[in-house]
């Protein structure tokens, strides 16, 4: 093949009419997830072609050979700077050879008895299967959930530790919930599948998981308070429980009937490339909900919910979010914390580089006065808004009754929190909202470089503060209430 001039091909690529909906079932609305949807092709063997993508792949009126379409779609990933060369490399070889020379590293579903559709339980399969991927000696092994296909799954503990160091769970199928939640009444109603003292699992492909939550959200007491048995307590989809060093990229997540993915007491958990959909009215149906957790990664994803995108729990630290895109959702919120007075440990949370869609907040921390502790060193930047109800919100008096709340002595410290070069509209006057507590203010606010206008023509946004204290820095639109 000839050598490619990368600027050419990226424009040849990114002109095509499909460059923003190459996944199918979602639309594509940044580069870095179409790069990692065009990886998805090269990653699922029997994964097609939409039309455009192969037409660009032609040459001559011949589809090019297997390596070259490797080779353009690597060119075009390095052209973009949004995906690293070896990470591709490395995930495209591993395909090729697994499926060329299968070995005993190699597992599937199939092969202990798990049955294709929605009707028979698979869980008992999973977990045989599941048993041999973790005990194997052979480094390195990878357990397939074949393309193609979907299977219903009880819920399912898939425990650790496992003996291999690096493990790859393949997902190219649908794994499906129960539609009923009924089916939960001899288990945990809070989970659904969950991974628990495991290290070193990847969890990758073009699949994805169906949460099937319709049943349990038109029981849920928060929309139907007059419903006899309704509900507060749903699954969640997808659990990491007390692991480390886990990644999770390239899989959809379909209508949890609660939370999506929860990260809890686990460190090391990078996720990549994941697409999250369920309908904005869909109540507590958070998309990543992250508690008592350390050094978590969230990039190059796209998320939209009935609660908060990404939601940050008490316990955390070091958690960095960047190029995602939130809406339908609550924003992406640190908080609630402190509701039991408990002493608050959140620190060192940056969030860069997020657009927000008819979200009701955009950057949010929010606690509760009878906690104690601290929120520190936060940043939120290079963040636009497009029609959000709040774009910029801290609220240390957060009470579910309104103002009914009485006022106490105790508080959260917020401090150390930048809001640095923010754009877009907001859907009411309040644009920017600091409601911190009269017995513990928050200190050493930081508003940069803000320009943010009402989403009516004609109206204008104001700023409201309540014992906030920091700096403004650059243009402030609208202008700062700190003191």
């Amino acid at each position: 093949m000839k050598d490619l001039d990368l600027n050419r091909e990226r424009e040849s690529f990114t002109s095509l009419p499909k460059f923003r909906s190459i996944l199918g079932w979602y639309p594509v609305r940044n580069e870095a997830v179409a790069s990692a949807a065009l990886t998805n092709t090269l990653y699922c063997p029997t994964f097609q072609f939409p039309k455009d993508i192969l037409q660009f792949i032609k040459r001559d009126g011949k589809t090019q050979n297997t390596k070259n379409a490797i080779a353009i779609a690597i060119a075009i990933a390095i052209a973009m700077d949004k995906f690293v060369f070896l990470r591709i490399f490395v995930l495209v070889s591993t395909t090729i050879f697994s499926f060329a020379k299968p070995n005993r590293s190699q597992f599937n579903v199939l092969d202990y008895g798990a049955l294709p559709g929605t009707t028979e339980d698979s869980s008992h399969a999973f977990l045989r299967a599941w048993n041999d991927f973790c005990n194997t000696t052979t480094e390195d092994p990878v357990l397939t959930v074949p393309p193609g296909k979907t299977f219903l799954l009880n819920p399912v503990v898939f425990n650790g530790p496992c003996k291999p160091k690096h493990l790859t769970l393949r997902i190219l199928g649908v794994i499906a919930a129960p539609s009923s939640p009924k089916t939960w009444s001899r288990f945990d109603p809070g989970r659904w599948l969950t991974f628990r003292g495991v290290t070193g699992l990847s969890i990758a492909g073009c699949g994805g998981f169906d949460g099937r939550g319709e049943g349990w959200w038109d029981q849920s007491c928060r929309d139907h308070q007059g419903l006899k048995g309704c509900t507060s307590l749903a699954p969640t989809a997808l659990s990491f429980q007390l692991c480390n060093n886990i990644t999770l990229s390239n899989v959809h997540f379909i209508n949890s009937p609660q939370v999506h993915v929860l990260i809890y007491g686990s460190s090391g958990i990078d996720i990549d490339s994941i697409l999250i959909d369920s309908p904005g009215n869909s109540p507590n149906t958070d998309g990543i909900h992250i508690q008592a957790a350390q050094n978590i990664s969230i990039t190059n994803s796209i998320i939209g919910s009935g609660d908060d995108c990404v939601s940050i729990g008490d316990y955390t630290s070091n958690i960095r979010i960047s190029d995602v895109e939130c809406g339908p959702g609550h924003g992406i919120s640190i908080g609630s914390l402190g509701k039991d007075g408990n002493v608050v440990q959140v620190e060192n949370i940056h969030v860069t580089n997020v657009s927000f869609t008819n979200t009701t907040n955009g950057a949010r921390i929010k606690t509760w006065q009878a906690g104690r502790g601290y929120v520190r060193d936060i940043s939120y930047k290079n963040c636009k808004f497009d029609s959000v109800n709040y774009p910029i919100i801290i609220d240390q008096n957060y009470c579910l009754k309104g103002d009914a709340c009485k006022e106490m002595k105790t508080g959260v410290h917020i401090s150390n929190v930048t809001f640095d070069n923010f754009s877009g509209t907001s859907t009411t006057d309040v644009a920017i909202s600091l409601n911190c507590s009269w017995a513990v203010g928050c200190t050493g606010i930081i508003l940069q470089s803000i320009k943010l206008t009402s989403a009516m023509t004609g109206k204008r946004v104001t700023s409201s503060c309540t014992n906030a204290h920091g700096n403004a820095i650059g243009m402030v639109e609208p202008p700062s209430c700190l003191s």
